[in-house]
């Protein structure tokens, strides 16, 4: 227990020093075939880092980070990890600006740790690209998934690392098209809740292996 006290009193020393922006958790994986289908786990060759870096201490034990590479998926009672790189990390564009959307190398997220628990907010956005209007002037809009992972972590003492312990995805979704007539000149889906079929649940995910990141 003394062994820990001070590993972790190490740990948020580290996290109070002036370069907390040095500090990292990295994970090691290949990253996702499927972009978006989140039961899809197979894996390219392609070798990939999901990268969480200290940005910001927001004090009280809060954290801003920046995620790289994308974060690990996984479902319930399979021992496959890739890593998603599409969904996790999404689109942002401003059409004054950009043009299209385009994909994001890097998203902020939030932390919080006790000394234990590492509890990490990732929110994104990600569009199909496909809105389009015709001659007559109907249209309808990309169709947008806004997409959370919160990941929950334990600080293990002996290889100094966080791994992670349970993950809850839960992907919405949003699209717009023209209406058939005259008083309803727009279609607007929105659902808060779209993971295998509209109006469910989040997904709570236990990895069955281990997913470790390393504290650097």
């Amino acid at each position: 227990m003394k062994i820990m006290q001070i590993l972790v009193l190490i740990l948020f020393s580290l996290l109070g020093q002036s370069n907390v922006w040095g500090l990292s958790l990295t994970y090691a994986g290949f990253e996702c075939l499927n972009p978006i289908d989140a039961n899809d786990l197979t894996p390219t060759e392609t070798p990939i880092q999901s990268r969480l870096e200290v940005i910001e201490d927001l004090g009280g034990g809060m954290f801003r980070l920046s995620l790289t590479g994308g974060i690990p998926r996984f479902v319930n009672n399979s021992q496959n990890v890739c890593i998603d790189n599409a969904t996790a990390l999404g689109y942002s564009g401003i059409p004054a600006l950009d043009g299209l959307p385009k994909p994001l190398e890097s998203i902020d997220a939030t932390a919080y740790f006790n000394g234990k628990d590492l509890v990490i907010v990732i929110s994104s956005l990600f569009t199909d690209l496909s809105a389009r209007r015709d001659p007559f002037s109907s249209f309808s809009t990309s169709q947008i998934l806004t997409i959370t992972n919160t990941l929950i972590l334990e600080f293990d003492s002996q290889a100094f690392a966080f791994n992670l312990k349970k993950l809850i995805h839960n992907r919405g979704f949003t699209h717009t098209r023209s209406g058939s007539i005259n008083s309803i000149p727009f279609l607007e889906t929105l659902i808060p809740s779209f993971n295998e079929v509209a109006q469910d649940k989040p997904r709570v995910l236990t990895p069955a292996s281990t997913v470790e990141y390393l504290i650097e």
